[in-house]
């Protein structure tokens, strides 16, 4: 497995920073943010003196009941050929619900939403993972993610769940030690005993990460300092296992550049004080493919880390492991179908305001969807900050407003889009100049005709009252 070294995740906001920031052995990109040919300088620069980039992808969601979409895959595989990455990495989650499956409307999370531990998740998800492996040019990572809501009726703790994807897919782990202590606080789970049922051989890197506790709910927020807690588990995992590499992530109120390198001194120190660890398993028994040890055996255990280091030829193409290929009949469909129905009255209750699921916490329900909102609310900020200027401090509590009910369908880019139609249909904001630069913004964006759909319908019905004034 590739050894990384310490690095840090590349935000442009940083850049400056990172290129001047000691002993950073790599860098990590969200994959959607770059586009391969036109490289930002900075990022440009760190390649050019030799530095590792690794695309971690957002939005394919392969904890979906939908397959991995092509377009995402594609684009994934040529920033990683763009980059000249050893690997590429993405999450265990699911990002978007609804749609052909359940025959309702599509919609989007806008952030990262947690699995159920259950047998039919976990089909899918190796499914899912499958078929991005045959689609990717080199070895594919993915990560545990943090969550603030349980599933009513899991069937396996996280490390289980992991250590069954890695000997059912080779695929690799992206271990974030923020979030294994993140849901020790949300959900009681003890870091220490997801680490010992997780097949450490098979990690190919860890994040780090900073978060902040509100009324009893650790939020993992990237934009605050990384805890004593998170280093005391990265510790665990460092007595478990010599990590190929360690990654400090900060997504939001960057702090001073002398900050950071404090940050990447405390991770540096974690590594080094920590002890050896212990001789991994040896390796198993050759068994013809398609044959999986029983579970909990050394010859699974052992399966598990042959598997998960035997190099690209483990990870891509339809021989990596057991079960089908994407080239195959999709057997995992009964369990699509199930797992879709249930991922489509979460996101519903999260994001379109419909009942809570049964079994759920509806006080983290409320939670979530918050935090959902308050997720939407910032990127919108970011990739259209002529609508904060606009309407100044009224833009959060009317975003906010805006979200409550209405799922995000096309994108942050179309979500802008449709908050300004929102407001300007409403006949906001009241002050007139601020409604006429809204409506200039909008109609510079919006082209000549909208198509059709109940958003675009509203955005021409808002065109023809504009157009009589």
């Amino acid at each position: 497995m590739t050894r990384l070294g310490t690095g840090i995740g590349w935000r442009p906001e940083i850049a400056d920073g990172i290129a001047e920031l000691p002993g950073v052995d790599w860098v990590e990109v969200v994959a959607e943010n770059i586009c391969p040919g036109h490289l930002p300088p900075a990022l440009q620069a760190l390649r050019d003196r030799g530095t590792t980039v690794v695309p971690h992808g957002v939005s394919l969601g392969l904890g979906g009941a939908e397959r991995p979409d092509a377009g995402r895959l594609a684009a994934l595989a040529e920033r990683a050929e763009a980059l000249g990455a050893p690997l590429v990495t993405e999450h265990i989650a699911f990002v978007r619900a609804g749609g052909p499956l359940t025959a309702s409307p599509a919609m989007e999370a806008g952030h990262l939403l947690p699995v159920p531990r259950t047998r039919d998740a976990l089909d899918v998800l190796c499914e899912n993972v499958r078929i991005a492996q045959d689609a990717l040019p080199v070895p594919l990572a993915v990560e545990n993610i943090a969550a603030l809501v349980n599933w009513p009726g899991e069937e396996m703790t996280e490390g289980q769940f992991l250590a069954e994807l890695v000997e059912r897919t080779g695929v690799r782990l992206l271990i974030d030690v923020a979030n294994l202590h993140t849901n020790h606080v949300n959900r009681n789970e003890d870091p220490a005993t997801a680490l010992d049922e997780l097949p450490v051989e098979a990690i190919a890197y860890v994040h780090v990460a900073g978060g902040v506790e509100r009324d009893g709910v650790w939020h993992d927020t990237h934009a605050h300092p990384v805890t004593r807690p998170v280093l005391d588990v990265l510790a665990e995992l460092c007595a478990r296992v010599s990590p190929p590499g360690v990654l400090l992530e900060r997504d939001e109120d960057f702090p001073a550049t002398g900050e950071l390198a404090s940050e990447l001194d405390a991770i540096r120190t974690v590594l080094k004080e920590a002890p050896a660890p212990a001789a991994l398993p040896a390796p198993a028994p050759f068994r013809a493919p398609g044959t999986v040890a029983p579970r909990g055996t050394a010859a699974a255990v052992a399966t598990v880390g042959a598997t998960a280091t035997a190099g690209p030829s483990a990870t891509s193409g339809p021989t990596a492991t057991a079960g089908t290929t994407s080239t195959a009949t999709d057997t995992a469909a009964p369990a699509r179908q199930r797992l879709a129905v249930a991922q489509t009255a979460l996101l519903s209750a999260l994001v379109a305001g419909t009942p809570a699921p049964e079994g759920f916490d509806r006080r983290r329900l409320l939670v979530q969807s918050r935090a959902l909102a308050a997720k939407r609310a910032s990127v919108v900020a970011k990739i259209a900050p002529e609508l904060r200027d606009i309407l100044g401090e009224d833009f959060r509590p009317g975003f906010l407003g805006y979200a409550r009910h209405r799922p995000m369908r096309h994108g942050h880019r179309q979500d802008a889009m449709d908050f300004a139609v929102h407001l300007l249909a409403e006949g906001r904001p009241a002050d007139p100049d601020a409604r006429r630069r809204l409506t200039q913004w909008w109609r510079d964006r919006a082209g000549p005709k909208p198509p059709g759909g109940p958003a675009h319908r509203l955005a021409l019905a808002v065109r023809r009252a504009l157009h009589r004034r």
